[in-house]
């Protein structure tokens, strides 16, 4: 058991590397300054998904009276913004991937910073699991190494490197979609017990009610044509698990009540933003047709 939880952490720690790496690749510094440029959508974004959705996930476990590990779960959630999976639905629903992309990244960025003072401030407000307290200085520090040096060094060699870049991000995007999938499988694996025992309760219920929520907060707090504002949507709602994942190990030494939580509400969550993506994929293409 011990060495598979070691094998999980280091493709846990794979996956969200690689994640931001790929992000460095695929981003070039005019798209990113285009969309930092406009100060509104950028105002804005920041305010929903830093602010916002945060305070949704405390205020939904709060109305549900969810128990101790999926409030933990979804507070945890909802205070990690930049989930790449985001700027994809908003690739499928045909809609302003540029900007997505470029604004998944920042909050990806920010959130590295971020994620550990608003999860920390917003446990320590709702005193879940007998008050528990993250240490922030270190899970800064944790999520900012992994996300933070792979992403500047991916974007570095997009720029002077282009040719080199847009080889590898193929590669790499397919390692961080099947690490992905193996986090995620181990998750559910290594937390069975607790994630059946969530079936039929308000935690997954919660995961979809957020989903569904932010991807409609995310399109309201946004600025110019409605494909923009539908992206930003996409890109709120779908949350980065790599900060998630490192605080659990750091603060909640892997609890598997809190990673099946985990594993339960992004599930969940999915269920009720793809549905959205793919009817505004079908709307738009019935439009152009």
């Amino acid at each position: 058991m011990d060495t598979l939880h070691l094998l999980l952490n280091a493709i846990t720690v794979i996956f969200i590397s690689s994640t931001m790496f790929a992000a460095g690749l695929g981003a070039t510094l005019p798209a990113l300054r285009t969309a930092f440029t406009d100060v509104p959508l950028l105002v804005l974004v920041l305010l929903a998904n830093l602010v916002v959705i945060p305070l949704l996930g405390w205020g939904l476990g709060a109305l549900l009276h969810l128990a101790a590990a999926p409030f933990i779960a979804l507070i945890l959630i909802a205070s990690s913004p930049g989930g790449p999976f985001g700027a994809k639905l908003g690739m499928i629903q045909r809609g302003d991937v540029t900007t997505g992309a470029a604004m998944q990244v920042l909050l990806a960025a920010v959130g590295s910073v971020t994620f550990a003072l608003t999860a920390n401030l917003l446990l320590t407000a709702a005193d879940v699991g007998g008050g528990i307290s993250l240490d922030v200085g270190t899970l800064v520090r944790t999520v900012a190494i992994l996300q933070l040096v792979p992403f500047a060094i991916g974007l570095l060699l997009r720029h002077y490197t282009a040719d080199t870049a847009l080889a590898w991000h193929p590669a790499t995007v397919k390692v961080s979609n099947v690490t992905f999938l193996i986090v995620l499988a181990g998750m559910l694996l290594g937390s069975w017990k607790d994630v059946v025992d969530l079936l039929g309760s308000r935690a997954l219920l919660a995961g979809f009610l957020f989903a569904a929520l932010a991807f409609g907060l995310g399109t309201l707090l946004s600025t110019g044509s409605p494909a923009r504002r539908t992206t930003m949507g996409a890109v709120t709602a779908v949350r980065n698990l790599g900060p998630a994942l490192a605080a659990i190990g750091i603060a909640f030494n892997d609890q598997p009540a809190v990673l099946g939580a985990v594993a339960a509400i992004l599930l969940s969550g999915l269920c009720a933003a793809i549905p959205i993506t793919a009817a505004l994929a079908r709307r738009r293409a019935g439009s152009r047709a």
